[in-house]
């Protein structure tokens, strides 16, 4: 019987025989879905979830997706790992030219600027030394029940065994939401004053993540693939030392992704942007065996490279570069025969190696969708 694209994704990375290759996206900026229903593009009911003072973006993403051509294959699930509660968040201060100091949920203190595209200046950071963790960040990081949300039964019973679908457990985050706390400069700095510190901080994380993942294992969860986010490099390399990763990170992922595997969990994927390289071998040290989304970047990712470095334990998911996505029908056919010697590896799936930009074509979405199906199923 022919496979569905859920059982294609798993058959791919645990290179078995499969049908066809999914079509997979990553989502698309905000921005993009307004620069496309200013053009007509949307529908009436997408361009009305658009609307308020609440627009319901990620909604709109996942119909213009299904319209697009893409391939829907995941049934989420997670807890919350990070701070609990956040803060508030809160405007700070205002300027006469419509830019606003803004606090965030993180503590962190952003500058926005009207009609700006992209991520927030960091201005000011509330996490800075012991006092301000344990003052404000530490009471935020205690286990709670409320964590889990609630049904959590129900929860894990619609996502459980679903054939048309791959149970995917978002697991939380070893530095990455560190990073977003401390800011670049911040986290590089305690690296170096004080190491105490960063350590205490990134065990508490660590603890949150394994209890959460725990307790919804024993409670029926039977995840096919698990997933971390880190956002940890930028296109230079790592935003942490290699030897800090390996000392710091490695054990948190060894000691979560043994666990899962000991509940028949054995894909576990990681979202990290930017210049991976010096860090692949570290992830699949911690027993993260997917990379996602491979950016490209100017650094000119080769997945293929870090196959023969790594071996078939390295599976991928990403690595199309989205900017063909705003060029024309000649780049979108090019960049899906430079990914055709990566397909023939075996585990690995081509994807937008990050959601679509402003400027992105709608009509050379919908040909890459068609194009991509042509040639891979």
């Amino acid at each position: 019987m022919k496979k569905n694209p859920a059982e294609n994704m798993l058959a791919i990375l645990h290179y078995q025989d499969y049908d066809a290759v999914p079509v997979l996206d990553f989502g698309y900026w905000d921005e993009l879905l307004i620069e496309w229903r200013d053009a007509h593009l949307l529908t009436p009911e997408e361009c009305e979830l658009l609307e308020g003072p609440n627009p319901q973006y990620a909604k709109v993403s996942t119909m213009v997706s299904r319209r697009q051509g893409f391939d829907e294959v995941y049934a989420s699930i997670g807890f919350n790992a990070h701070l609990f509660p956040s803060f508030e968040p809160r405007v700070i201060k205002t300027f006469p030219d419509g830019r606003v100091h803004r606090q965030n949920r993180d503590g962190v203190i952003v500058l926005d600027i009207p009609g700006a595209v992209g991520i927030p200046t960091e201005i000011e950071h509330t996490l800075v030394d012991r006092a301000s963790w344990e003052k404000e960040y530490l009471p935020r990081m205690q286990w709670s029940e409320k964590r889990l949300g609630e049904n959590l039964a129900e929860r894990i019973a619609a996502v459980n065994n679903r054939p048309d679908r791959i149970t995917c457990f978002h697991v939380g985050s070893g530095i990455g939401t560190i990073r977003n706390i401390l800011g670049i400069v911040g986290l590089s700095y305690m690296q170096m004053d004080d190491p105490e510190l960063l350590h205490e901080i990134v065990r508490t994380f660590a603890d949150i993540s394994y209890r959460g993942v725990k307790i919804m294992l024993e409670a029926g969860l039977r995840p096919q693939m698990a997933h971390y986010w880190e956002d940890i490099s930028f296109n230079h390399g790592p935003l942490v030392t290699p030897t800090f990763f390996r000392e710091e990170i490695v054990p948190f992922y060894q000691r979560t992704t043994s666990l899962l595997r000991e509940y028949g969990c054995d894909l576990v994927s990681v979202d990290s942007d930017g210049k991976l390289d010096e860090l692949v071998p570290l992830f699949l040290e911690g027993g993260v065996n997917i990379m996602f989304p491979i950016e490209i970047g100017t650094w000119k990712t080769d997945f293929s490279n870090w196959r023969k470095l790594h071996g078939r334990e390295l599976r991928g998911i990403g690595g199309m570069n989205k900017h063909v996505l705003s060029y024309d029908k000649a780049a979108v056919d090019a960049e899906l025969e430079r990914l055709r010697p990566w397909i023939e590896l075996g585990g690995y799936i081509p994807c937008p190696d990050h959601r679509l930009p402003p400027g992105t074509k709608w009509e050379l979405v919908q040909y890459y969708t068609d194009r991509f199906r042509t040639l891979y199923s």
